[in-house]
């Protein structure tokens, strides 16, 4: 297979890029600049924030959010393996029960780390923390 198989697709490259590019530059051109306060202010979801947000999104969100697409990606590969279930034969059985004896280990440990627990009162780290506080 030659390079010149692949022309078309650096055309169709350049052509993209040249297009996102001229769009830029007209936008910039044919846009008028009249900033407001109004234009400026945030905006989400129709409603207007009347005042700035109390707190900001605890590191628990995020880590349960990552968690969520970890073990959302492992449907994935559950898939592709139900897909090819007769060809692999009894050692696609035993990958996949290895892979799945890993995610729950995960699970286990993430769990007993007190990751997917929101109640702070409940969690001991916490009572810990707090009974050594009194006692001083």
């Amino acid at each position: 297979m030659s390079l010149t198989s692949y022309l078309p697709i650096a055309i169709m490259f350049l052509l993209a890029l040249a297009f996102g590019a001229a769009s830029m530059v007209a936008s910039r051109w044919l846009a008028t600049q009249n900033p407001t306060p109004e234009k400026l202010e945030p905006y989400e979801c129709g409603i207007v924030p009347l005042q700035d947000p109390v707190q900001r999104f605890p590191v628990k969100f995020y880590l349960v959010a990552m968690l969520f697409v970890i073990f959302d990606i492992e449907i994935v590969f559950l898939f592709a393996w139900a897909s090819r279930f007769d060809s692999l034969g009894w050692y696609g059985v035993a990958a996949v029960g290895i892979f799945t004896l890993l995610l729950v280990e995960t699970l286990v440990y993430v769990w007993k780390r007190g990751a997917l627990d929101w109640n702070v009162a409940s969690r001991r780290r916490r009572r810990i923390v707090v009974e050594l506080e009194e006692a001083a």
